[in-house]
Order: structure tokens, then C-alpha cells, then sequence
């Protein structure tokens, strides 16, 4: 039996409607507290919480919840029109208490309000947590901005004190502040069991413990993302030694597995000769009792040998892929010195933000600012997609940009096919030796376009960014690691530490950014500022 502050999920199975399996026979329980749940994408970490959210049924097994679940969706559907009160979905325990204060005591207001005679109070202490102090209950919910509506989403299900919260990437467009403010109300809360979908290590740093999905099973490390790598390094290790000692055995055994057939081949040749002297009857039973003999002592073998291979298989099972995604293109290198662009001056649209900014030779740049700088108009001003309504810029190289929407691709066309179409110079083996650069290879380069995960999409169009002509020698990345599983989100800041030309990454990623080794931190607010390169702030 469970205890009862646990989520567990006992043999579970699901199979969607098209035949592919998610889920079969996942067992894990994860108790009071809160959990990060990482792995790849396409592991089925969403599929889980609708599981749990009912919003699916498994096809077996059971789920076990100690109470209904507040969920918050990776993507919210929020209703425009509503109120901020009506949104938190405080309204009528509003309504009866401003009645009670006007002395109108009835019981059906005090029904309505039961316990929860500080509920006004809870919900501006809660919102003041999350940086909404400033909002008004009567406000509409189509004037927030999207972060502002996710923390308000948030709100809601933190004031209705829940036990069970399921967060499905809740800080995915989240601006550094705003981020901050949703660890620091996450970490407050402890009410019951909490689930939280994630790739931002700094808000893994404060979970209770990670849970890894990964081959449709779960396990658990105790601690933060950092104890999480730690014990993978060190399972890693010894998976690694284990390897090499089983490589070592299967060589070892196939080397005597060699010798017996040797001594079996000798053995039967010295019979044959000794027999040609025997009596037929003698002879054919030596030549039965050799064969026995020797089967006896070759199925032995085998069976040693066998069981070296299974287990340096099993032993290769246990070690983790190290696949590396590479961009170093020769056609994208920018010499040390080299004016690449420079904005005097330039008021962006929508914004109003007046920039100054020189890039030059292969210089990386973090740019960081809060939701609605105008980090994306930068970008795209700087990709030549938009004019500034003041000022000068000027980019004097090719200039490329990998947008946030990632909408680059045909979903109808392969992976092949979309980069063939972006860059017609290349030969067919020329564009499968670039995509297998980005870990498309095999059958992988012929899938449609429309069937990649998010870490998929990403590879495939920055292929396309990458390779289109002329290649670029600016090279701008927005919010690349939107729901980018944490290992994708590695092999993309080491790919990008190695491309030799200038680079500009927007994002609120602070940990993915440091990755990256920024030569330059830039943040924007109504101008540009230049930031403290050791901390990036």
C-alpha cells in the first residue's frame, strides 16, 4: 500500500490509438515533497501527468493519487476575458465576505467563505510572491503578458492549497525574475506532492529529489539536478570499467572458443588415422564416444561464449550514448577582428529601446533582459527582417537566425529533404554527412519533418540555418531551449562553443547561457548594457 501523502504508479501501461507504446509496465511512486522529472524528449514525461491528470487513460495498470490534481500545462489556454479574481477563482468567497463586512451575515454567506476568511489576503501576499503585487483583482486576463499569465495560473492553483501539483515546464518563457520568483514560491510549498516536468537546472536545484525517465522506466536520486549528475557520473564510471572488463571476457572466451575447435579438428584427425588399424566395430565406437567428447566440449564453449557476449551487451546497455551534435562549418568562420555588424543608434520597433552595439570577429554573445525588451526584434532587426524606425544598422556578413517558433521546416518533407531544399548546391551524400553531424543518420534523415520531438526540430532547423547559402557568418539563436530536454540542451551548448563564427543567443537560460562561454553578456532594457562577464548579470 502507498503511504498516504504518495503518487504512485504501479505497472502502468499506455499505448496510443496509432499502435505506439509510451508506457509498459512503469512502476514508481514519489512521495510528499517535491520531484523534478527529467528526460528526453519524446520519454513520455507529458504523457505521464495527463495520465495523472485523467486527461488520458492508461491502457493497464493503476495510478494511485491521494487527491484530485492542480495542473498547470506546459500550454495554457487561459480565458481572456475573465477577470484576475475570477481567474484565481476566489470571486464569490469575495463577494460573501465584502457582504458579511457590510453586515449582511447569512448563512449562505458564511457557507461560501467556511474557513477561509483570509483568502483576500492569501491571494495578494501570494501574487506580491510571484512579482504580481501590482495587479489588480479586476483586471482582464488578456492584458497580461504571457508570463504574467502563467504565474497567474500558478497563483491560483498555490491558493487553493493543494496535494497533489503537476507542472508541465512552468518556466518555459519565464523572463530571470520571473523565474526566480516561481522557485521561490515552489520552494515555500509544502502541502503535499509535487511533480514538476522541467529542463531548468536552477529551478532542479531546489527540488527534493530528481526522478529520471528514461526507457520508459523511473528512477529516483535523492537531492538536486547537481547530486543527480554526480550519481550518474559515477554510475557512468563504473558502467564504463564494467564494459571494459566484459569486452575483455567475450575476447577472452572467443580466443578459447578458437582453441577448442582447434583441439576438437586436431583430435578427430589423430582418431581417423588411428582408426584406419581398428576393426569396423571398434572403430565406429571410438569414433561415436570422440564426437560426443568433443560436442560435449564445443556446447560448453559456446555457452561460456554466449554468455560473455550477453553480458558485454548488457554492460553496453548501462552506458549512456555520448553523441555529439558539431557545427564547426568552414563557410561560417569569422577572423578575430573582423566588423561583423554595428547599430548606431537604432530605436526598435514596438519597443522603443534605443541600441548602440559593434559586434566583431567570432564573438558570442548571452542577451538577456525581461519579457518584452524587444530581445526577439533585436535579433530579427540584426537577420535583416526588420528596418529600425531610427538610427542605423548595418550587418556585413550573412546573417542568419534560428527563431524561437522554429517554423522553418515543411512538416511534409524529410529531414533530407528540407536541408536539400535549403541549401541546392549540395550533393545528396553531402547533405547526409552534414545532417549526420547533427545526429540524423539512417532512416532518422528520411523522417518527415512533422514527426520530430522538440530536441528534433531544433537539430533539423538549425541544420537548415547552418547550411542554407551563403552560410552564416552571424549566426542568432532566440530561446533555443524551450522545451529541450537537458541533454539535448548540453550537446547544443557544446556544439555552439565550437562554431567558429559570431553568435548571439537570447534567452532566459541563465545556466545554458553560461555554457555556451559568452564572450560578451548583454542585457536590454530601453538601452543596451553590458553585464559582469564572471556572473552575467
Amino acid at each position: 500500500m502507498p503511504a498516504p501523502h504518495t503518487l504512485s504508479c504501479t505497472d502502468l501501461h499506455f499505448t496510443w490509438p496509432d499502435g505506439t507504446t509510451v508506457f509498459s509496465g512503469l512502476t514508481a511512486a514519489f512521495p510528499a515533497g517535491v520531484t523534478g522529472l527529467i528526460g528526453g524528449n519524446g520519454s513520455g514525461k507529458t504523457t505521464l501527468l495527463q495520465l495523472m491528470t485523467g486527461h488520458l487513460v492508461p491502457t493497464g495498470g493503476h495510478l494511485s493519487l491521494p487527491a484530485a490534481p492542480a495542473h498547470l500545462p506546459q500550454t495554457l489556454t487561459s480565458r481572456v476575458n475573465v477577470r484576475v479574481d475570477e481567474a484565481l477563482g476566489i470571486t464569490a468567497k469575495l463577494r460573501a465576505l465584502h457582504a458579511v463586512e457590510a453586515g449582511e451575515v447569512t448563512q449562505a454567506h458564511l457557507d461560501t467563505i467556511g474557513t477561509d476568511w483570509d483568502v483576500e489576503q492569501r491571494a495578494h501576499a501570494l501574487l506580491a510572491d510571484l512579482g504580481l503585487e501590482h495587479l489588480d483583482l479586476h483586471r482582464r486576463v488578456g492584458e497580461l503578458s504571457g508570463g504574467q499569465a502563467v504565474l497567474l495560473h500558478l497563483a491560483a492553483l498555490l491558493l487553493a492549497r493543494p496535494e497533489v501539483l503537476l507542472l508541465d515546464e512552468p518556466t518555459n518563457n519565464l523572463d530571470r525574475h520571473a523565474r526566480q520568483r516561481l522557485r521561490h514560491a515552489l520552494a515555500a510549498w509544502r502541502h503535499g506532492v509535487s511533480l514538476v516536468v522541467s529542463h531548468d537546472r536552477e529551478l532542479l536545484e531546489d527540488v527534493d529529489r530528481v526522478a529520471e525517465l528514461r526507457d520508459g522506466q523511473i528512477t529516483l536520486h535523492g537531492g538536486g539536478y547537481s547530486s543527480y549528475e554526480q550519481a550518474v557520473a559515477t554510475q557512468q564510471a563504473a558502467a564504463q570499467q564494467a564494459l571494459r572488463t566484459a569486452e575483455a571476457q567475450e575476447r577472452r572466451q572467443e580466443r578459447e572458443w578458437v582453441e577448442t575447435q582447434t583441439k576438437v579438428a586436431r583430435r578427430a584427425r589423430q582418431g581417423a588415422k588411428a582408426a584406419e588399424s581398428l576393426p569396423k566395430i571398434l572403430a565406429g565406437a571410438r569414433k561415436r564416444a570422440a564426437q560426443h567428447s568433443a560436442g560435449k566440449l564445443t556446447g560448453v564453449q559456446q555457452q561460456r561464449l554466449d554468455a560473455a557476449r550477453q553480458a558485454r551487451q548488457n554492460a553496453e546497455d548501462a552506458v549512456r550514448s555520448e553523441q555529439q551534435l558539431r557545427v564547426d562549418v568552414p563557410a561560417t568562420r569569422v577572423p578575430g577582428g573582423r566588423g561583423v555588424a554595428q547599430l548606431r543608434q537604432a530605436v526598435l520597433p514596438h519597443t522603443g529601446a534605443s541600441v548602440d552595439l559593434d559586434i566583431s570577429g567570432p564573438e558570442r554573445i548571452a542577451l538577456v533582459g525581461a519579457n518584452g525588451t524587444g530581445k526577439t526584434t533585436l535579433l530579427r532587426l540584426l537577420a535583416g527582417h526588420l528596418d529600425p524606425e531610427r538610427g542605423s544598422a548595418q550587418v556585413s556578413v550573412p546573417a542568419r537566425l534560428l527563431p524561437q517558433r522554429l517554423d522553418l521546416l515543411d512538416p511534409a518533407l524529410s529531414v533530407a529533404d528540407n536541408l536539400a531544399a535549403a541549401a541546392p548546391g549540395l550533393s545528396d551524400n553531402q547533405v547526409r554527412a552534414q545532417l549526420a553531424r547533427l545526429l540524423f543518420t539512417g532512416a532518422r534523415a528520411e523522417q518527415p519533418a512533422g514527426t520530430l520531438s522538440g530536441g528534433e526540430v531544433l537539430r533539423a532547423s538549425l541544420a537548415v540555418v547552418l547550411l542554407a547559402e551563403p552560410a552564416p557568418q552571424l549566426l542568432m539563436l532566440d530561446e533555443p531551449t524551450n522545451n529541450l530536454d537537458l541533454d539535448s540542451s548540453k550537446q547544443l551548448a557544446a556544439a555552439l562553443r565550437g562554431f567558429p563564427g559570431a553568435l548571439v543567443v537570447a534567452g532566459h537560460d541563465a545556466a545554458f547561457l553560461r555554457e555556451i562561454n559568452p564572450t560578451r553578456w548583454l542585457q536590454l532594457t530601453d538601452t543596451l548594457t553590458e553585464l559582469d562577464p564572471e556572473s552575467g548579470t
